[in-house]
């Protein structure tokens, strides 16, 4: 049913921006807006909390199936609690690269992805959006910046949050995640054929989600 709904898919690595963009997008169409790394964060937060080991495939998977999972006003809940800010941790954000491996838990957050997708549209972004669970979307964007603009944006932003940040180590994990996000077996960070590539080393925020708004307009248009 999701197919009859026109939907705009963003992919890219972590710390690209891929994020703001799109919920800059949602916003400016009125459309609804899923941030599918976040639910793999929650995972990584609940399966902390459990003890479970975030390489244990198939516990992490069933324990994603017994989640609540809601998004409400901006806010992230989990079982009807607020959990924003513990899920946008630095351990959480690694945990979430580590969980997301497993072809289970994939497998499991399909279904939970799909319902977001409603009247009169959705923008999503994630890693495997466009190539995965949103395949014929209407619009696809592949978006990115070199490691070392993506670390500094990131550092920048952990500053800004009055929060210790060191770059060189910030660069480290980028590179490791970008490694493991390209590399697993099951749906790996790939750039679909037909997606727009938007590089935004040299962009500001408003300049690419201008990109995606007139690419979609062109897509409509046609």
């Amino acid at each position: 049913m999701y197919n009859a709904i026109p939907v705009i898919a963003i992919d890219g690595p972590s710390a690209s921006g891929k994020g703001t963009v799109a919920q800059l997008a949602a916003d400016a169409l009125g459309f609804a807006y899923l941030d599918s790394g976040a639910l793999y964060r929650v995972v990584a937060f609940a399966t902390q909390q459990k003890n479970i080991a975030w390489d244990n495939a198939e516990a992490v998977a069933e324990c994603a199936k017994a989640l609540s999972i809601q998004f409400k006003n901006g806010q992230i809940y989990l079982n009807n609690a607020d959990i924003s800010d513990e899920i946008r941790t630095e351990a959480m954000g690694k945990g979430a690269s580590q969980v997301a491996i497993h072809a289970p838990l994939r497998a499991a957050l399909v279904e939970l992805q799909h319902s977001f997708c409603k009247p009169p549209g959705l923008v999503a972004d994630g890693r495997d959006m466009g190539t995965v669970i949103f395949p014929e979307a209407e619009l696809k964007i592949f978006l990115t910046a070199s490691t070392e603009v993506r670390a500094n944006r990131r550092y920048q932003q952990l500053i800004g949050k009055n929060q210790a940040a060191n770059y060189e180590s910030i660069l480290l994990d980028l590179q490791e995640r970008d490694a493991r996000d390209k590399g697993r077996a099951s749906a790996p960070l790939i750039m679909a054929k037909n997606a727009v590539l938007l590089e935004t080393d040299h962009l500001t925020i408003s300049e690419a989600v201008n990109v995606v708004l007139q690419n979609y307009q062109q897509k409509i248009r046609k």
